[in-house]
């Protein structure tokens, strides 16, 4: 599935830099491989929960970018039902609401902090984050970004699943320092570290990295979540 993310990306790079040249020819040829890549990656079955998330995300960019074509949000919204219904229907947690008497109100889970306690797919959580988040796969490619992450970066969150780490923070930096302490996250190290940035005009900021493993339901490590805070502004806040 990942491939096809890869593809999609692709092509909506060059579909943009052909509206920017003002190359019509190009974008009528460009588009016409849209559409079956999107049907691909929405028939393509999920082998695990990142997938899942991937697919059921790309679903709300598509209705987030025909928000105005009310045909095409129903026809989406069709596809997420249908995508809800093959990945939960038969063991989602039912959605009525017990009788008050058949409930039982059990204390709620401790709070640790500096973890992600079980909230790492919630995007609404790592979406609202002014910290920059960011899932890496094994092979070291953008799985999701939230915005804060993709506004550093100068790309939507879409342009950069399937992209190399390596191509937003150079060949020499991803060798020399962030493969290494990746491969040490892929293989169930919590790693957590600081460095300074270019902020322009001479100046740095610091930046604290934090990398957690990503585990599959057999307890496989499939990626990485990286958390970036500015610590500067933390600082200044306080």
């Amino acid at each position: 599935m990942l491939e096809l993310f890869r593809a999609f990306s692709l092509r909506c790079v060059q579909i943009e830099e052909a509206i920017r040249l003002g190359d019509d020819q190009r974008v009528t040829a460009l588009d016409r491989h849209v559409e079956p890549l999107v049907e691909a990656i929405l028939a393509c079955r999920a082998a695990n929960l990142l997938e899942v998330y991937m697919q059921l995300q790309f679903v709300s960019h598509l209705i987030s970018q025909d928000a105005d074509d009310s045909a095409s949000v129903t026809e989406h919204t069709s596809v997420l039902s249908y995508l809800l219904d093959r990945y939960f229907g038969a063991h989602g947690p039912d959605w009525r609401v017990p009788s008050p008497q058949d409930v039982r109100i059990e204390p709620p889970p401790a709070y640790v902090p500096d973890t992600d306690n079980g909230q790492f797919l919630n995007a609404v959580i790592l979406e609202s984050l002014p910290d920059r988040v960011a899932v890496l796969t094994r092979d070291y490619r953008y799985l999701y970004s939230n915005p804060a992450n993709s506004a550093h970066l100068n790309r939507k969150p879409m342009e950069l699943i399937g992209r190399h780490l390596s191509e937003f923070i150079g060949e020499e930096r991803f060798a020399e320092c962030a493969k290494h302490k990746l491969d040490a996250c892929f293989a169930g190290e919590q790693i957590d570290y600081s460095y300074a940035r270019s902020a322009g005009s001479g100046e740095s900021r610091q930046v604290r990295c934090r990398m957690s493993p990503l585990r599959d339901a057999g307890g496989t490590v499939i990626g990485a979540l990286l958390v970036m805070e500015d610590l500067d502004r933390l600082s200044q806040a306080a």
